[in-house]
């Protein structure tokens, strides 16, 4: 779904979406390149479809990112360039709600810095970041890594760091995160206007209550 538009963070449980995960030459969004993509397509709360591919990026890969997702300079050598695999990547997302684990400061960095570059427009979805949720739902966790969240949901981390196994490991982890957020809400105050959840903030004049979803939703109670 592309447009001039970013969609929207946001941080409830839906039962239809799909969970992506990119592999990349290194953490940098203005000098690395994309090296995998992948995503399964959930209704219901079930995996019903799947798409991967691996991505030419143009130039070598670090020995560090190698060590990381396992994925070689050879591997990569006769796979589509990422104008290629973004653009099946997005036909199967369709409008869908993307799910992902720190999708907010990583991969949807380079998704929005990729489509402008090759199809002068951004994909518009709204999408919900699992780091986030985690952060929310299980605060005496204290480590929130994807391996960590598998661990303590007792999920096999086995074939982590390829981008497919993450997106079947998150999927899951995603679920739980699902059935953490029903329990928290018979206790955390919502945004009337959009569902979201208030956080405490400080401003100028004190404390107040600011809805998860600003910029989008500016709405704010006083304490």
């Amino acid at each position: 779904m592309l447009g001039r538009n970013k969609g929207k963070r946001i941080e409830k449980y839906i039962g239809d979406y799909v969970v992506f995960d990119l592999e990349t030459t290194g953490v940098s969004c203005y000098n690395d390149q994309v090296v995998e993509i992948s995503a399964v397509k959930v209704k219901n709360g079930q995996i019903v479809e799947e798409f991967t591919s691996l991505v030419n990026p143009g130039c070598p890969i670090s020995y560090g990112a190698s060590q990381v997702n396992g994925i070689t300079d050879e591997m990569v050598a006769d796979a589509p360039s990422f104008d290629v695999a973004l653009a099946e990547f997005l036909k199967f997302v369709g409008d869908y709600v993307l799910v992902g684990h720190n999708i907010h400061t990583f991969d949807m960095k380079f998704l929005y810095r990729d489509a402008e570059k090759y199809f002068g427009e951004i994909p518009g979805n709204d999408y919900i970041d699992t780091l986030r949720l985690a952060r929310l739902c299980l605060p005496e966790l204290g480590h929130y890594k994807l391996t960590d969240l598998s661990d303590y949901y007792g999920i096999s981390t086995a074939g982590a760091h390829r981008a497919l196994n993450d997106c079947r490991m998150n999927q899951i982890i995603y679920e739980r995160l699902g059935a953490e957020l029903e329990k928290k809400k018979e206790d955390a105050r919502i945004c009337p206007r959009c569902g979201q959840f208030l956080y405490k903030r400080k401003g100028r004049f004190g404390y107040f209550l600011g809805c998860g979803s600003y910029p989008a939703c500016k709405y704010t109670e006083n304490l």
